[in-house]
């Protein structure tokens, strides 16, 4: 007479992992980072100014960074500003004619 092992291997909990992130849920080195149109660098998200076109169409430049519609980043500083100028980063970053006023905006929170 032969007896069946009745001893069943314990089922182990799956953890999915982010490639990005690490082990999902995980806090540990939660960063927002964006890439600026200007100079083309990852940078935290908070140090940047935020250029949005809403479902309307209009430009604006978002204080809260939280404003519904199509955005675009720049960094706070006038290197950036004409590099973006120069190479038409909010241009293509909107797939079309960024007004003059928004530059001329972004100048003033600079």
């Amino acid at each position: 007479m032969t007896m069946k092992n009745t001893n069943k291997p314990k089922s182990q909990k799956v953890i999915p992992i982010n490639k990005t992130k690490g082990i999902a849920g995980s806090k540990k080195g939660n960063t927002s980072e964006r890439r600026c149109v200007g100079c083309r660098q990852m940078v935290d998200k908070r140090e940047l100014v935020r250029i949005v076109r809403n479902t309307d169409g209009d430009f604006s430049i978002d204080e809260t960074k939280k404003a519904a519609g199509r955005g675009a980043y720049l960094c706070k500083n006038a290197d950036c500003v004409a590099a973006a100028i120069k190479n038409r980063g909010l241009d293509r970053s909107f797939k079309g004619k960024v007004p003059s006023y928004i530059y001329d905006g972004i100048a003033g929170k600079i």
